[in-house]
């Protein structure tokens, strides 16, 4: 591309109208910091790599590039340190429930109080703000294999784990378990949000002490890890489950048949995400109000009939 473009003047002012917004350095003013790294980032830094592999070397395409990278970095560090200071406030306590949710909102206007879009997918602002508080260290590798009908781990979207809180109305006593916990973050979410007790099974060593010390850094006492096969574990005291597509096939039915077992015990609450909803919803002792469950963006609820009979 010439040197001269217009489009290389409307880059240059841009790049100088985001150095000199004194609102971006605002700490409150996450959303729109975000936007303009990503702008830097990806429309501006990325087009200029383009053209110098096209053009070569040229000085004044380098020097745009420098100031965009600058700009960006200096960005990136009011969240980083952003981010140090909330940590801070997790050990000593200042954003347990109900305070983390005011601070979600104060920095993405998030109340967590909609049901997501039906049409939603994928991550969005919320967990990008919640990776950059929540997980400062890289993702660890898996140490073992997974067998057969394991499911590799993905994070759950945050949006899914705020309308599961939501939804579950957990209360004093409740215990909360996540099957196939990964990282931690839906139990470390669930708890701060709630409040309530939550547990996290998880079969891989690495991911689970990845959880546990997420936890023990955020001083959350009433968030646990075990590092265990969830088909080999005692549940008697779980009330409600979240389930992300953990396994499949036989594996996937002998963990519902262990819940089968809970739930002639107690009345339970099972939520699903992901492929697995289908194989939930055909359940014979579960019911869930749904038309169809065959949206694997859509989070499904379902209650043991032991429940369902004590209603009528």
């Amino acid at each position: 591309m010439p040197t001269k473009s217009p489009v290389l003047s409307d880059i240059q002012s841009g790049i100088r109208s985001i150095e000199k917004e004194p609102a971006l350095r605002e700490e409150t003013n996450f959303m729109s910091r975000m936007e303009a790294i990503d702008l830097l980032d990806f429309h501006i830094i990325d087009r200029i790599e383009g053209w110098l592999q096209k053009e070569g070397q040229n000085e004044r395409l380098s020097s745009l590039k420098h100031g965009a990278e600058q700009a960006k970095r200096e960005l990136e560090m009011i969240d980083i340190n952003l981010f140090q200071r909330l940590r801070e406030k997790f050990r000593t306590g200042t954003y347990t429930h109900p305070s983390f949710g005011d601070m979600i909102h104060l920095y993405l206007g998030y109340d967590g109080s909609h049901s997501c879009s039906q049409g939603q997918t994928g991550y969005d602002q919320l967990d990008v703000f919640l990776n950059g508080l929540l997980a400062d260290r890289p993702i660890p590798e898996p140490t073992i294999a997974r067998e057969p009908e394991m499911v590799f781990y993905q994070k759950t979207p945050a949006r899914i784990i705020f309308e599961l809180t939501r939804l579950a109305e957990l209360k004093r006593g409740d215990l909360f378990f996540d099957i196939g916990s990964g990282l931690g973050q839906v139990c470390i979410l669930v708890n701060l949000i709630s409040g309530a007790t939550t547990r996290g099974i998880e079969y891989e060593p690495a991911y689970y002490q990845y959880a546990k010390t997420s936890s023990s850094q955020l001083n959350l006492p009433n968030v646990d890890f075990i590092n265990k096969d969830a088909r080999n574990f005692d549940y008697t005291r779980g009330t409600v489950f979240f389930l992300y597509t953990p396994f499949e096939g036989r594996m996937l039915q002998d963990m519902l048949d262990i819940l089968q077992k809970e739930s002639q015990k107690r009345t339970i609450t099972i939520f699903s995400y992901g492929p697995c909803s289908p194989h939930v919803a055909r359940q014979d002792w579960l019911y869930g109000n749904y038309d169809g469950v065959g949206n694997p963006d859509q989070l499904y609820q379902f209650r043991n009939l032991v429940q369902k009979k004590s209603k009528t």
